[in-house]
């Protein structure tokens, strides 16, 4: 029997052995994704560890890793067998910082934004209040109720949807409402990609103010002697520069090493070299999204004023009171990635647009900026705008073609259907085919005549 045990132990070292030579140049990268993730979900969104590695680490290889937390220093500490440390750091107004290899936090000094957080004593959305109580009659309730119970798992029954937080809002009111356990309206919730959209409101802003214009080349010093200097703010909000570019989360490739190894994320991009035209090459790119917030950063005499015009030109004046964008070490926006809100204020942005960029009377953005935020790009299949997702090449076949979203990996969304006067909000864990997102919003639209 010992020589049974033994014989089971030495397969389980060596099969352990085996996950971490065949891994090993990733672990950096895995443990970074642990680390920076658990210290957000602890520090920005409250959770506990025991809940944040059950959902949001238990990914393939991520979930080897071991996870410690420091309250006093509020930072966290991820390795995978005692292997390839990494840290990451909590910092009050800019979220969770991931710390390179050799960093320490006293070698780091950090800025953070002002913030003017709404008092309005308006109903919800436009205020604080609690919002009007409003039946309309074209709503079938009991439909409704159902369609927003289906896009969550049954209790007791395997996990599949992993849906965490739905809202929809009907006419500038939330018809319908409904959170996982353990979630809640108060609860902030990482929006992914979904940020790429806050990054290309701001862009709006600034054209709005006559700042900016998508015409414009000759965007980076770095590029003046090529051909990158031809490449247009348009040509980088539609995904359309041409630039080299590797999105692969399953591998080290340059999403992976941008997020989880740069210092400086408005970097990898700016350097790489041009594969294919601008304006004919549609590449789906994070590191295009954190150029952009290296060049919203360059428009600024100082770094407090770019970290203060994100809030005080759109967030704060949209209420979006729970919003935080976190920063890389540099004090970049993350501007592809990291954006924490409540499910309710993900829907304020989500109105915002739906208005056609004016706040309940006041224009932050030009109409004819969200028009073509909603224009399918070159290349696209009619499924990309201007760090917008569309449905104009009809991927949600029982959905309305104006369609237009914020998504962010895992399925995170912000539906906005200008033609039905709706914005739908889902969180979760899961995307197509355990989630579908067609059924979901068709089953909402079934029960508002």
């Amino acid at each position: 029997m010992k020589k049974i045990v033994k014989y089971l132990l030495s397969l389980l070292v060596l099969a352990l052995v085996y996950v971490v030579y065949v891994n090993y140049p990733r672990l950096d990268i895995i443990t970074g994704f642990s680390a920076k993730s658990v210290c957000s979900c602890t520090f920005e969104a409250g959770r506990d560890l025991e809940s944040i590695e059950a959902g949001d680490n238990d990914i393939d290889l991520v979930n080897y890793a071991n996870n410690e937390i420091n309250l006093e220093e509020k930072s966290v500490t991820s390795t995978v067998f005692g292997l390839k440390k990494r840290k990451a750091v909590y910092k009050e107004g800019i979220g969770c910082v991931l710390l390179p290899e050799k960093s320490t936090i006293e070698k780091s000094s950090f800025f953070k934004p002002n913030r003017k957080i709404s008092q309005s004593s308006l109903p919800y959305p436009y205020g604080n209040s609690p919002e009007k109580d409003t039946l309309f009659s074209n709503v079938d309730e009991k439909l409704l109720k159902m369609a927003v119970e289906n896009a969550f798992d049954c209790e007791g029954y395997e996990e599949v949807k992993r849906t965490r937080a739905v809202v929809v809002l009907y006419k500038d009111q939330v018809i319908a409402e409904k959170y996982a356990q353990g979630f809640s309206r108060e609860t902030k919730l990482l929006g992914w990609s979904m940020t790429k959209s806050i990054s290309s409101a701001v862009l709006g802003v600034l054209e709005k103010q006559g700042k900016i214009s998508l015409n414009q080349n000759m965007l980076f010093k770095e590029w003046g002697n090529d051909n990158r200097s031809k490449i247009t703010l348009n040509n980088l909000l539609q995904m359309n520069s041409g630039l080299e570019w590797v999105e692969d989360y399953n591998t080290i490739s340059d999403v992976t090493k941008m997020l989880f190894l740069e210092a400086d994320m408005t970097k990898p991009q700016l350097y790489k070299s041009l594969k294919g035209q601008p304006n004919n090459s549609w590449n789906y790119s994070s590191g295009t999204t954190n150029l952009l917030s290296g060049f919203i950063r360059n428009q600024f005499k100082t770094h407090q004023e770019y970290l203060d015009f994100w809030y005080a030109e759109l967030i704060d004046k949209i209420g979006m009171n729970s919003m935080v964008i976190e920063t890389d070490l540099a004090g970049n926006y993350v501007g592809s990635s990291y954006s924490w809100a409540t499910a309710r204020d993900w829907a304020k942005f989500g109105l915002l647009y739906l208005h056609n960029g004016n706040w309940n009377g006041e224009q932050i953005l030009n109409e004819s900026w969200v028009k073509y935020a909603a224009t399918p790009t070159n290349g696209s299949n009619g499924e990309y705008g201007a760090h917008f997702w569309l449905n104009a090449g009809g991927k949600y076949p029982n959905v309305p073609k104006d369609l237009f979203s914020c998504n962010g990996y895992q399925g995170q969304h912000v539906f906005i259907i200008p033609s039905r006067d709706l914005v739908i909000v889902r969180f979760g864990l899961a995307e197509n085919p355990d989630f579908d997102v067609d059924t979901f919003l068709s089953e909402v639209l079934d029960a508002i005549k």
